[in-house]
């Protein structure tokens, strides 16, 4: 055959439904045939196979591709004084699909002229894409697919001339994720098939769900043979979120199975596939489809496609068997003479049946297929480019029409970017993907059945992270089971403040544990792995979700001990100084002359300041209060002790004095005995000085008794000085009891002894008791019992050495006179 000669293309060959003469020429490759049935030719012959059910889905992709290849035919601007044409391929089956691409890669027509394609549309399953790829690649024939979504496809050495124009799953998958996050959806189950597009998108989509913390309670592959366990499983999970990401074929399929299924209260999600696909709607699927949600392709404006489509007749294409067959389905009527069906006149109008093809409505999957004739188109046009006899963007030699090959396509495809008249912009990343736009939509059922698909929201990826998922405002969104809120969703609800999360390693990290924060220790926020300890000085609420500033515990005034004891010291200032004006009104008297008056006055003073220096105990413990306390109180004692000592010696001198030849007294007169005073509390102020120079006592907060409070106290800064100043007390009044004790069997006229030594032997039991008392009594109590054995002792010293003759002076003044006191009184002992 010459060079010269002619083709013209007679009928169709092989799987070739339509055709169009043109310079250069698109195939493409469709499933308007869904079904594939093997003939049994009863052993006479090979069985064969036919194709049955017509996908009119696919039609109306394919007259898309026949639409927009007349409209840039008409545009003077793209490919002038080029035609375009096309080779439009069917087949049922993915081994007569692949058997369709192949022929359109031949190009041989029935009368052996060749016609090669530039480019291939197609096509909608993945899986037959993948495998349509695998004959093109080799021979650098560019493919372009307008639904095939799976991730898979976007690997560059596998499949390295495989374009698309719809998003890849992978976006899809990332956006799903997203809306589970955003409504908190963190436990849900998936329903796929055994499809390329299924299980890959399932998979994927574990793996991008675990990275946001979204577990899967199970994943149910759908079989027809299994459709009661399948729904059972469905009902009694715990999950009240269902994906089903399936192609539209096998949705259709499952849902007139799980029809008279009880399953209500679960919130759907769906794949682009299906989730637009308003024929799905019915009464009875209104339990499982209201409220379902998910992302679909934007929906576009197509000027002119909707007439082009609806003013299709069999005229159109005379030689197609195929299109006969449709026209008779879709009017349920005959070409062939029949007395059954009705006559088909070939006129009748498709605005009056209802089906996927005459569904005008909205285009979303169409406006791929038109984007897709345009990437081609922009691709010649790029290619068949020159300026000073080279191409601007390659650099390379300029070609004509007659020398365009599929692989120099292919290689300006990569670098298209363009905006259609529709206003779609058409570009690819390093990887062949377009950018991912979606629609959020929303299945908003009536009473009749019917659906009404709102977008409620968009996912684009081209936006910042973070603003890609926006949902619209003031749109009313129906929820899964009629529900009047956000469905729950989560295997565990969060762990709340005041307690940690705990991963259980039987159980996805859905399923975590809630343990309470330990004594201590708090947690403020919502899923807190871990509790803080709460610093030094504060404590936990009793939620355990925040700290609190410790209680402070001092022994206060305002209390009803700190009351008790400040009353006691008060009663103790004012007998001591009732018990001092008693004997300054009498110091004229016997009774008050005898044992040395004036250390009688000082030992009243002294137990004055001793009653003064409980006081100073009480009240919140400051630098001056804590150093204040502790010396008053060793000073006031000592003296008070030493007043006491020097009484029992001016008794036992005053005793030894009377014997005959004793000059005992002047070596312990007034002026020895004050001495003596002043001596005995020098060395106590001595002690005290060098306790505050070397270590002094401070204020203290005390955290070790309890957990929950402060106790306020003074700490003692030297112990050995503190027991140092307690022993100084301690070995004065165990002098003064061992003097008071000897002379306890004199003349009870000049005996102050028996008293003294009575109130010694208290004072002593009390300082005895208070060392383990004192060790053992925490925080406040420690002060108590400090203040307890001052009044104690001072209240022994009090009455028993004073009260005795108060009650002589002002009860028995007959007993207040010399003579009485010079009287002889038997002794008695004790």
């Amino acid at each position: 055959m010459s060079e010269n000669q002619t083709c013209n293309l007679i009928g169709q060959t092989g799987f070739m439904e339509f055709s169009k003469e043109g310079d250069l020429i698109i195939g493409g490759v469709f499933s308007i045939t869904s079904t594939r049935k093997l003939k049994d030719n009863g052993y006479q012959a090979l069985p064969n196979s036919y194709c049955t059910r017509w996908n009119t889905r696919e039609l109306k992709f394919a007259r898309t591709v026949m639409f927009t290849v007349e409209e840039i035919n008409r545009d003077t601007k793209l490919l002038p004084g080029i035609s375009l044409g096309y080779r439009l391929f069917n087949g049922c089956g993915s081994e007569n699909l692949l058997q369709a691409a192949a022929e359109a890669v031949n190009g041989d027509d029935s009368k052996g002229c060749r016609s090669q394609i530039q480019a291939l549309l197609g096509h909608s399953s993945s899986g037959v894409s993948k495998g349509i790829n695998s004959i093109l690649s080799p021979l650098s024939i560019p493919q372009v697919s307008h639904l095939s979504t799976c991730a898979c496809l976007s690997d560059r050495r596998r499949y390295p001339s495989f374009f698309r124009t719809v998003p890849s799953d992978h976006f899809q998958i990332i956006g799903i994720v997203q809306l589970m996050k955003y409504f908190d959806w963190r436990w849900f189950g998936i329903i796929y098939a055994n499809s390329l597009y299924s299980e890959q998108g399932t998979a994927h989509l574990i793996r991008e769900a675990k990275k946001e913390g979204i577990c899967v309670e199970y994943t149910l592959r759908y079989s027809r043979r299994q459709v009661y366990a399948f729904a059972k499983r469905i009902r009694e999970s715990s999950s009240n979120v269902v994906l089903l990401f399936m192609s539209l074929s096998l949705t259709r399929s499952l849902l007139s199975k799980m029809d008279g299924y009880n399953i209500t209260g679960k919130q759907w999600l769906g794949s682009e596939s299906w989730i637009t696909q308003v024929d799905l709607a019915s009464v009875k699927r209104k339990n499982i489809l209201q409220g379902a949600m998910g992302f679909a392709l934007p929906q576009s404006s197509i000027p002119g496609l909707a007439e082009f489509l609806l003013n299709f007749k069999p005229a159109d294409e005379p030689e197609s068997a195929m299109v006969k067959a449709i026209w008779e389905m879709f009017f349920d009527c005959t070409f062939s003479s029949s007395n059954i069906s009705t006559m088909c006149t070939g006129t009748e109008d498709l605005r009056t049946v209802s089906n996927d093809y005459t569904d005008v409505t909205q285009f979303r999957a169409e406006n791929n297929v038109y984007k897709a004739v345009y990437l081609v188109a922009y691709a010649l046009h790029a290619l068949l480019q020159c300026k000073n006899c080279s191409n601007p963007t390659t650099g390379k030699p300029c070609v004509n029409k007659n020398e365009v090959e599929p692989k120099l396509v292919l290689e300006h495809i990569k670098y298209v970017n363009f905006t259609t008249e529709n206003g779609a912009k058409v570009f690819f990343d390093e990887n062949g993907d377009s950018v991912a736009q979606y629609e959020l939509v929303n299945w908003q059922m009536k009473e009749d059945g019917s659906v009404d698909i709102v977008n409620i929201g968009q996912y684009d990826t081209s936006f910042p992270e973070g603003e890609k998922l926006k949902l619209k405002k003031n749109t009313e969104i129906v929820w899964g089971g009629n529900k009047n809120k956000v469905v729950r969703s989560v295997c565990r609800e969060p762990c709340p403040p005041g307690t940690r999360k705990a991963m259980n390693k039987l159980k996805p990290v859905c399923c975590f544990d809630c343990f309470e924060c330990p004594e201590g220790t708090i947690s403020n926020e919502t899923n807190s792995p871990d509790c803080l300890i709460c610093p030094p000085e504060f404590w936990p609420n009793e939620n355990k979700d925040k700290c609190l500033l410790k209680l402070t515990e001092y022994l206060s005034y305002k209390e009803i001990m700190g009351t008790l004891l400040t009353g006691f010291g008060c009663i103790g200032v004012f007998l001591s100084l009732l018990t001092s004006v008693i004997f300054l009104t009498h110091k004229e008297t016997p009774i008050v002359r005898a044992n040395n008056s004036e250390l009688s006055f000082l030992l009243l003073f002294s137990l004055t300041l001793c009653f003064l220096c409980s006081l100073t105990f009480i009240g919140r413990p400051s630098q001056w209060s804590c150093m204040l306390r502790h010396t008053a109180f060793g000073i006031t004692f000592v003296l008070c002790i030493s007043c006491v000592l020097g009484k029992t010696i001016v008794v036992l001198m005053a005793f030894r004095a009377t014997l005959p030849g004793s000059n005992m007294m002047k070596w312990f007169g007034p002026a020895q005995q004050r001495l003596s005073v002043l001596s005995f509390t020098l060395i106590q102020v001595v002690i005290c000085i060098i306790w505050l120079i070397m270590n002094p006592p401070f204020p203290n907060k005390n955290m070790k008794y309890y957990k929950e409070k402060i106790i306020l106290e003074c700490a003692l800064g030297s112990a050995v000085g503190f027991w140092a100043v307690l022993s100084y007390i301690g070995l004065l009044a165990l002098l003064c009891f061992v003097l008071a004790f000897f002379a306890r069997k004199l003349p009870d006229s000049f005996n102050e002894a028996k008293l003294i030594t009575f109130s010694m032997l208290i004072f002593c039991a009390v300082w005895i008791t208070f060392i383990p008392a004192y060790v053992s009594s925490p925080g406040k109590f420690t002060v108590a019992v400090e203040i307890f054995a001052i009044l104690a002792s001072s209240f022994s010293l009090l009455f028993c050495i004073f009260f005795p003759k108060c009650y002589i002076i002002i009860f028995r003044p007959e007993q207040n006179s010399k003579k009485h006191l010079l009287g002889k009184i038997p002794p008695r002992t004790f």
